[in-house]
This record gives C-alpha cells, sequence and structure tokens, in this order.
C-alpha cells in the first residue's frame, strides 16, 4: 500500500484530543425543577439500573475515534498495489466511411465505441489505454493513457470518415507497439471480416445491414438531346429499385424500375429532350442503412466553364470560325474603328467586362485588364504585354517555320501542341518580337524569332500571341490550325475542375487561372478551404461526402465565378459485409507486467458516512435520556 498524501495522517492528532476532552468534560447538567414533590416522585425510577447509559458516552468516543481515523486515511489517499493485475491496452478504431452504416439509429462507429468503454470501464484500475483512429489518415488520438474518464471522452469524440481506412498504417503503428510490449493487448474494432489474424482480437460490429447504390453516372449532351447513364446495386440480396432523375428548378422527377441482383451493378439509362442544364440529382427510392450512396448530384461542365469574347478586328473570319466550333464561347465583334471610338470614350482607353480580348491585326490603345489576350500580327509595342515589337519583316520569298522541340520542353509546350500533326508551315511576312521582360513559353519559331508564344501579361492575365498575319499563310485553314486554337482556348481558359464527380479520398486538382485573387472551396459539412493562387495548380483531399462548392474571384472582377462538383463513397466502402485479408502483429505475446491499483477512497468515505450516522444517533439518544 502507498500514500498519495502522506501529511493527512497528521490529523490522527486529533485522537489524543478527543481523549482528553472527554476525560474532562461534565458529565452532569443542572436541570430545574417545578417542586419537592416532583423530584421525590422521580427518585424512584433513578434508581433504576441503565447499563445503557453508562455505555453512551464511550460508544460515542470510540465512533468519534475512529471517524478522525478514517478521515485521517482519507486525507492520505492510500491506493493499494496489485502485482502484474493491469494491462496495456491498444484500440484501433477503424473510422472508414463503412462504418456510417445505421441501424436502429447507431452507427456501426457507435457500437464500436460502446465495445472500447465497456473493455476501459471494465478494467483494473492501473491500465493504460492507447487509441488508433483508422479513418481519413492514422491518427494516434491517445498513447499510454492512465486515466480512464479522459480516455472515454476522447474516445466518445472520435467521429466517421468517409474514405476507406489505412489498414496498413493502422497495422504499423500496432506492430510498433506490440514491439515494444509484447504483453499490450490489441483490439480492432472493424466491420470487416479479416481471413488471417495474430496477436490482435478483432471486434466485428457488422450487422448485415441492407444497402443499395447509384454510381458510375455519365451524361452526354448532343444536338439537343440529355442521356444519362448509370448503375444501380443492392449489395445485400436481389432487389427492384426505382432510380429517379430530378432536374434543377423542375417539377416531378424521371422514375425507371431497375432489376438488380445481389452484388451485380444494373444499368439504367435517361433519354430527353434538353438544349442544357444546371445540375441534376439521381437518387433511389428505397431506403437503406447507408444513405451516403443513395444519391448524387452532376453539375453541367459546359454550363459552368462558359466565356465570352471581344474580337476586334477587320476582317477576323479565320479566328471567328475557329472559335465558333468551340462549346461554351459567346462571341461579340468589332471592327478596328468600332473598338477605338469605344476605347477612347473611356479615361483609360481600356474596353472592359469580356474573359478574353483578341485582337486581330489590331494594336490596343491598352491592354486590358480584367481578361486574357490574345494578339495576332502585332505592328507595335504595346506597354504591359510583356515584349516589345522589334520590327516588321518582309522577306523575298517565303520560309518554314519550326515547332518546339517538344521532347526538350516543358509539360505546357506538349500540351499545347498536343495532336498537331506537325505540317510544314510557310511565312513571308513576319514580326521580329524581342525585349521580353515577362517568361514566355515559344512554340513555333522562325529562325531565333518566335512566331506563337503564350504566357501572362503584366495583369497576371494569360496571354497568347501570333507574330505573322493568319490572312498571308495557309495555316487558317490547316487542320493543326483547328488544333491549336482549341488547346490555346483551354490553356487560356483551364477548366477550374475537370470532372464533376469524384471518390472521397482522391487528391481533387484546381486549375489556377489568370489574375486570380482567391479560390475558395466550400465543403458539404461547412468547411471553408482557401487555396494557393501562386502556383498554376491547388490540390485538396475530398474528406467528406456531398456537394462541394469552388468560387473563383479575378483580381478587379465583381462577378466571382462558383463551380460544383460531387464527392461519393468510395465504392469498397459501399459493401456491408466486406472482407479482408489479414491482421497479423508478428511476435510472441509476453505475460503482463504491469501493477494494478485499488483506490480505496470509496470505502473510506462509505465507512465515514457511516460513523457519522451512527455518532449522530447516539447523540440523539443521549438527549432523549436527559429529556
Amino acid at each position: 500500500m502507498t500514500l498519495l498524501f502522506p501529511l493527512g495522517l497528521l490529523g490522527l492528532i486529533g485522537v489524543p484530543v478527543l481523549i482528553a476532552i472527554y476525560i474532562i468534560k461534565n458529565k452532569y447538567t443542572e436541570q430545574v425543577i417545578s417542586s419537592t414533590y416532583l423530584w421525590t416522585l422521580s427518585e424512584k425510577f433513578l434508581k433504576r439500573r441503565n447499563p445503557i447509559n453508562k455505555l453512551t458516552g464511550i460508544i460515542s468516543l470510540i465512533l468519534q475515534i475512529l471517524i478522525v481515523v478514517f478521515l485521517s486515511v482519507a486525507i492520505a489517499h492510500p491506493v493499494f498495489i496489485l502485482p502484474n493485475a493491469a494491462n496495456e491496452y491498444c484500440f484501433i478504431l477503424d473510422a472508414s466511411g463503412s462504418m456510417n452504416f445505421q441501424t436502429d439509429g447507431k452507427t456501426r462507429l457507435d457500437v464500436g465505441k460502446e465495445h472500447i468503454s465497456s473493455l476501459i470501464r471494465s478494467s483494473t484500475d492501473g491500465c493504460v489505454y492507447t487509441l488508433v483512429s483508422a479513418g481519413n489518415s492514422v491518427d494516434i488520438l491517445y498513447e499510454e493513457l492512465d486515466d480512464k474518464e479522459r480516455a472515454l471522452a476522447l474516445l466518445d469524440a472520435v467521429s466517421p470518415a468517409f474514405t476507406a481506412n489505412d489498414v496498413d498504417g493502422a497495422l504499423g503503428v500496432a506492430q510498433a507497439y506490440f514491439n515494444q510490449n509484447p504483453a499490450v493487448k490489441t483490439y480492432l474494432v472493424t466491420d470487416k471480416t479479416y481471413a488471417e489474424t495474430g496477436n490482435v482480437e478483432i471486434v466485428n460490429v457488422a450487422a448485415s445491414e441492407s444497402n443499395f447504390a447509384v454510381t458510375d453516372v455519365t451524361y452526354t449532351l448532343k444536338g439537343g438531346k440529355l442521356t444519362v447513364e448509370g448503375k444501380a446495386v443492392s449489395y445485400a440480396a436481389d432487389a427492384l429499385l426505382h432510380v429517379n432523375l430530378q432536374f434543377e428548378g423542375e417539377g416531378e422527377p424521371l422514375t425507371q424500375e431497375v432489376s438488380v441482383k445481389k452484388g451485380e451493378p444494373a444499368e439504367f439509362r435517361f433519354e430527353c429532350e434538353k438544349d442544357t442544364f444546371v445540375s441534376m440529382k439521381l437518387y433511389l427510392s428505397e431506403r437503406d442503412a447507408l444513405k451516403l450512396d443513395d444519391e448524387i448530384v452532376i453539375y453541367n461542365v459546359e454550363h459552368e466553364n462558359s466565356y465570352t469574347v471581344l474580337l476586334i478586328g477587320d476582317t477576323p473570319f479565320f479566328i471567328e470560325a475557329a472559335l465558333a466550333s468551340l462549346k461554351n464561347a459567346r462571341i461579340e465583334k468589332l471592327t478596328k474603328t468600332e473598338y477605338e471610338t469605344r476605347a477612347n470614350g473611356v479615361a483609360d482607353k481600356t474596353v472592359s467586362g469580356y474573359d478574353l480580348y483578341i485582337f486581330d491585326s489590331v494594336d490596343p490603345l491598352a491592354l486590358p485588364k480584367d481578361g486574357a489576350v490574345w494578339l495576332f500580327n502585332p505592328q507595335t509595342t504595346v506597354p504591359d504585354t510583356g515584349f516589345g515589337v522589334e520590327s516588321v519583316r518582309d522577306l523575298p520569298a517565303s520560309v518554314r517555320m519550326e515547332y518546339a522541340d517538344i521532347e526538350n520542353s516543358p509539360s505546357l509546350v506538349e500540351r499545347l501542341l498536343s495532336g498537331l500533326s506537325m505540317t510544314d508551315i510557310y511565312v513571308k511576312k513576319y514580326v521580329e518580337c524581342g525585349e521580353f521582360y515577362r517568361n514566355f513559353t515559344p512554340l513555333i519559331f522562325c529562325g531565333d524569332y518566335p512566331m506563337v508564344f503564350t504566357g501572362s501579361n503584366a495583369f497576371g492575365n494569360r496571354e497568347a500571341v501570333f507574330a505573322f498575319d493568319l490572312h498571308d499563310t495557309h495555316t487558317s485553314i490547316s487542320a493543326d490550325y483547328a488544333l491549336l486554337i482549341r488547346n490555346l482556348i483551354g490553356y487560356t481558359f483551364p477548366d477550374v475542375i475537370e470532372k464533376v464527380s469524384y471518390y472521397c479520398g482522391e487528391v481533387m486538382e484546381i486549375n489556377i487561372v489568370g489574375n486570380c485573387d482567391n479560390v475558395r472551396i466550400d465543403t458539404p459539412g461547412g468547411n471553408v478551404v482557401f487555396l494557393d493562387t501562386s502556383r498554376s495548380t491547388g490540390e485538396h483531399t475530398l474528406a467528406e461526402v456531398g456537394l462541394y462548392t469552388v468560387t473563383v474571384t479575378k483580381h478587379g472582377d465583381d462577378r466571382p465565378k462558383k463551380y460544383y462538383f460531387y464527392a461519393a463513397l468510395p465504392e469498397e466502402e459501399r459493401d456491408p459485409s466486406a472482407s479482408a485479408q489479414s491482421f497479423v502483429i508478428r511476435g510472441e505475446a509476453g505475460p503482463s507486467t504491469r501493477d494494478g491499483t485499488f483506490d480505496s477512497l470509496v470505502i473510506l468515505f462509505i465507512l465515514l458516512a457511516l460513523l457519522f450516522l451512527a455518532d449522530w444517533m447516539v447523540y440523539c439518544y443521549e438527549q432523549y435520556q436527559l429529556r
């Protein structure tokens, strides 16, 4: 036995003090009586012997001494050591997406936490606990913690994730603890069945629940016709499912009945007359134990990625023809005279309000600040473009231009020249561009001078330059020209998000557009994340099921663009009776080497309460006898 506070035994000094008080205490009391007759009458009663009256004072003293003794010992807080009676526990809690299965209002994770809680509460005092959560990542929530209440509170705070769990990472943590102490008791609380285990107790919380899902949804929108395809799955048994297609802002959904065999995805297909749509939701009418995979929301990529183009030039039909083949481009045209008239009507001589400005053989009076810029056949140096015009070369004979070496060039060159057949292009008249004070990527050369190059201007907007007149070459009628324009559009207006359907756990890549102030991501759970806009791309790991919103704000633009995408539960987390290969901790288990403790403080306080009650009863009896 050990005493946590030995100085508490100083309270035993109260024992001799009590005895001294008992010795010197006056045992007689003076009472006033009304008459001699009453006194005489009472003598016959006083002559009776009552042994209890003689013992009352001694009993009270004994009780009070015991109270002082027990109170002193309680303050000293004795703790009894129980050799080798305690254990070290390592709990690995599966917090993956499948632990969101729910039955009778309880998720599998809730059941798992209750099991760990019961093990902690029933364990001997002196045990230590380690809790590892395997969800979005492997997190050690506490390590060798000996406070039961603290361990239970931290366990209760664990929430389920929506990704596949990192079994290998959790196994590595458990193996490390076992190597340090072979006597550690390891529990894996999960909903998966393992074919092989070792030195670990598997607690399976699966309950053979039912689950249906809609998955692999794709759509095509062409010629005023929308086709939506996908698959419906039933994991537990054969089922007849009803798939619903609901468009945003419309009334009754379209419904299709799908017969599904257990574990075998059944295809469904919707066809309807539509030119466009904002978003659509596919969902199942049937209810199951896992709601996270019963629906999926799809947003129209083309609708979100639309852009406006201002085309300036007297004969821009080659450029217009190339842009007309692209989706989402709303084109407005101005002649050189119309442009100069409009530009001279503003203080800074800039036309604003467009996503892309294309100058075809027209030099800007001032470079636009709020959008990307393409320059075809520039004749003079324009401030803020990032380069200068040195001279215009008019050759006696046509010369062949050279493409950049894709193999030894940055990946951007490969991307912009992707799909081109590299047919020979000849030019007789071109512009010599130099005095570059910003970084540009050349794509096509004529000698030492770049003929087609891309980069960004002084305002941070993307820029593309053709240093020759399309009308003076056969370039505008070649297949490579159309592909190059398409690639440049993709460079100028990179899709902020490349797709609108992801799985939780994926790392989503977001393209940072030029002149971007901030990129904000709103998660389904209400969290807000801002990406670093100093790079060309940003990344975000998807950790929640549901609809995400990406808001892109450009400098000086009060019209931020919003993009939407949906993150679904991973396929491997949807099966209610999933199995895994093995969870084996290598080594030979050893005996317990940790001492347990028995804290007697509660018992002491119970005894004190009983002693106080007994002493009070004796006191009451004394007062009754003295009446």
